[in-house]
């Protein structure tokens, strides 16, 4: 078996992995060629089907760079990574097709989500109704998987 293979991530550690972790770094091509790298929050979703693999998904304002990067070219690669020591490294790099969304409803949710991820509580009231109000002003980011990289050196023992 390879190294490669050894330290493949399945399924399953996957969903934990990104269940388990805050921050993913996502990188939109830019336009003029560099790309561009930026931490978000995101939550962790079912697909529709129930077959594909969980997806990501974020917000964002509607005028930041990255919606203007996606607009021009719907591609985003995303890393979620763990671990200081070599033997403790842990993540998984996603190639994926994003998914604007711009509806108020959508919006919000997904701001709800990403709140009740973050402070481990439903919002409410005026913290909901503010929420509504910046709905308008942000996109929601839909990242559809086509493509992954994963690695575990835990998996690797003390051999490595």
């Amino acid at each position: 078996m390879s190294r490669r293979e050894q330290i493949r991530m399945s399924d399953p550690e996957v969903a934990d992995f990104l269940r388990e972790q805050l921050t993913v770094v996502c990188a939109t091509n830019g336009h003029r060629g560099w790309p561009h790298l930026m931490p978000l929050w995101y939550v962790v979703r079912d697909a529709p089907d129930g077959k594909d693999s969980p997806r990501l998904w974020g917000w964002t304002y509607g005028k930041s760079q990255k919606v203007r990067n996606l607009e021009r070219d719907p591609r985003a690669t995303l890393q979620v990574e763990t671990g200081v020591e070599y033997q403790e490294l842990r993540g998984v790099m996603l190639r994926t097709e994003v998914v604007l969304h711009r509806e108020p409803e959508v919006v919000e949710q997904i701001g709800l989500d990403l709140t009740e991820r973050y402070s481990g509580s439903r919002p409410s009231g005026d913290m909901r109704d503010s929420f509504r109000a910046q709905a308008p002003k942000r996109v929601g980011l839909e990242f559809r998987e086509t493509e992954r990289v994963t690695w575990d050196h835990r998996k690797l023992g003390d051999t490595y």
